[in-house]
């Protein structure tokens, strides 16, 4: 037999699992804080005139390779995941959540032409490296 435990439920009686503040455990979390953006920033600025348009900041720039290559997912998706993920978007340096990115899917071929495929390569083996670690590190 079975038994109806709940109805559809509206999304304003959703109460979110991190209440406004986000799990420091997080692979997200930890990983953002294993990269030196700084140094990478430094790096990635050599890519760049002095004129024309401002480019998207390189945190997200790289952020955004790493989060497609670790989930083997395509552009379009990857910026439907940063859309919908606050800790994503903790990851690329934005400061509080939101639904409206600075980035699209199309931005992200540039960041490839910009950015080395080792380096990203480089920052998904040490997230693998954080999922294999116990819960309480």
């Amino acid at each position: 037999m079975y038994r109806v435990s709940q109805h559809q439920m509206s999304m304003y009686d959703y109460l979110p699992p991190y209440h406004g503040e986000l799990v420091p455990r997080n692979r997200w979390i930890q990983l953002a804080d294993a990269i030196d953006w700084d140094a990478f920033e430094e790096e990635y600025s050599q890519n760049f005139g002095h004129s024309g348009k401002v480019a998207i900041p390189a945190r997200i720039a790289l952020g955004s390779l790493i989060i497609r290559a670790a989930f083997h997912i395509s552009d379009r998706q990857t910026v439907d995941l940063v859309r919908e993920s606050p800790y994503l978007q903790y990851f690329l340096g934005f400061e509080t959540f939101t639904d409206k990115l600075p980035f699209s899917a199309r931005s992200m071929e540039k960041f490839r032409a910009r950015i080395p495929a080792a380096k990203v390569r480089e920052a998904v083996r040490l997230l693998r490296s954080l999922e294999t670690l116990p819960p309480n590190k």
